[in-house]
C-alpha cells in the first residue's frame, strides 16, 4: 500500500473538512493522488449520503435572504440542533437562500439543480455536506413574500417571519414580525381565515355548547362567544400587542397609519414527526440480531 505523508493528509483534509484517519485512508486507496482521492471521496459521499436519508431530518434553521420588493423565507433541516449550528450547515443554508432569491425560485427540485459554485450543483453540495458532518440534511422548503415594504424578523435560528405592509415605519413593521413570531396568527383579520378553519372550529365548539345541556337561547350565546374567543387568538389585529398586552394589535396598527397586506411564518420542523428513539426496543433487536448470527 503506498505511503502517503502528513502534509498531503492535511492538505485533503482542508479541502474536504474529513477526518484525518478518513482522508489518510482514501489517499492510500488512490495510490497518493489526491484529486483521484477527492472523487472517490465524492463517489462514497453519495453513498453515504442516501444511507442517512432514512433518518428523520427534524432539527435545522429558518433563513431568511432579502432585496428589494421582495424576501425569501427557507428552511433547511438536519437531525440535531448542535448540527444546526454549525457553521458549515449555517454557510450551506444561507447560500441557498441567496441562490433561491437570485433565481425566483421556491421549487425544491429546480433549486438542488442550481449552479452552488464552481460547476458543483446545490444537490451535489448537500450530498458534500451529509458526508462531511455526518447527518441527513434536507432543504425542505422555500417561500418568496413580494411587497413594496416588508419586514422581516428572524428569532433565533428556528423560527423566521416576513410581514408584508404599507405605512407606519420601519419600527411598527418590525414590532409586527415579532408579533407573528411570538403568538402564530393564522391570518391578519377575520375575513381572511380560512372558510373551512373556521367552520372546523365551530363544529367543535357547538358539540361541547351543547353538552352543557343549557338551554337554546344560552347554548347559541355560548356559540357566537366561543367563536369570537377563537378569532381574537387567531387573528393579528385582534391579537393583544406583544409590546403592550393592553392594547390589540389592531388599535396599534391604526394609531400609527399601517396596514398588515400580509405575512409569512416558518417554523422548523412544522409538520415534521420526529422518530422517537425507544432504547429497550432498540437493545432487544440487536440481541435479536446477535442471537441470529450465532445460530
Amino acid at each position: 500500500m503506498t505511503q502517503v505523508s502528513a502534509k498531503l493528509v492535511k492538505e485533503l483534509r482542508d479541502r474536504t473538512g474529513l477526518g484525518m484517519m478518513e482522508c489518510k485512508k482514501a489517499l492510500e486507496e488512490a495510490s497518493g493522488d489526491i484529486e483521484l482521492a477527492i472523487d472517490n471521496l465524492r463517489k462514497s459521499g453519495q453513498a453515504k449520503a442516501a444511507k442517512k436519508a432514512g433518518n428523520i431530518a427534524a432539527d435545522g434553521a429558518i433563513i431568511i435572504a432579502q432585496t428589494a420588493g421582495k424576501a425569501l423565507l427557507l428552511e433547511v433541516n438536519c437531525q440535531t440542533d448542535f448540527v444546526a449550528k454549525d457553521e458549515n450547515f449555517t454557510a450551506f443554508a444561507n447560500k441557498v437562500a441567496q441562490i433561491a432569491l437570485d433565481n425566483n425560485t421556491t421549487d425544491v427540485a429546480a433549486l438542488s439543480a442550481l449552479n452552488y459554485e464552481d460547476g458543483v450543483s446545490v444537490e451535489e453540495a448537500r450530498v458534500a455536506l451529509v458526508q462531511k458532518i455526518g447527518e441527513n440534511i434536507q432543504i425542505r422548503r422555500a417561500e418568496i413574500i413580494e411587497g413594496a415594504t416588508l419586514a422581516t424578523y428572524r428569532h433565533g435560528i428556528r423560527i423566521g417571519v416576513v410581514v408584508s405592509y404599507e405605512g407606519g415605519n420601519e419600527e411598527v413593521g418590525k414590532a409586527v414580525a415579532m408579533q407573528v413570531a411570538a403568538f402564530n396568527p393564522i391570518s391578519v383579520n377575520e375575513d381572511s381565515v380560512p372558510a373551512d378553519v373556521l367552520a372546523r372550529e365551530k363544529d367543535i365548539i357547538e358539540v361541547k355548547a351543547k353538552e352543557s345541556g343549557k338551554p337554546a337561547d344560552v347554548v347559541e350565546k355560548m356559540i357566537t362567544g366561543g367563536l369570537q374567543k377563537y378569532l381574537n387568538e387567531v387573528t393579528l389585529v385582534n391579537q393583544p400587542y406583544v409590546m403592550n398586552n393592553e392594547q390589540k394589535v389592531g388599535d396599534v396598527l391604526k394609531a400609527e397609519g399601517a396596514t398588515v397586506l400580509g405575512f409569512r411564518r416558518f417554523e422548523v420542523g412544522e409538520g415534521i414527526e420526529k422518530k422517537q428513539e425507544d432504547f429497550a426496543a432498540e437493545v432487544a433487536r440487536s440481541e435479536e440480531r446477535r442471537v441470529g448470527k450465532e445460530c
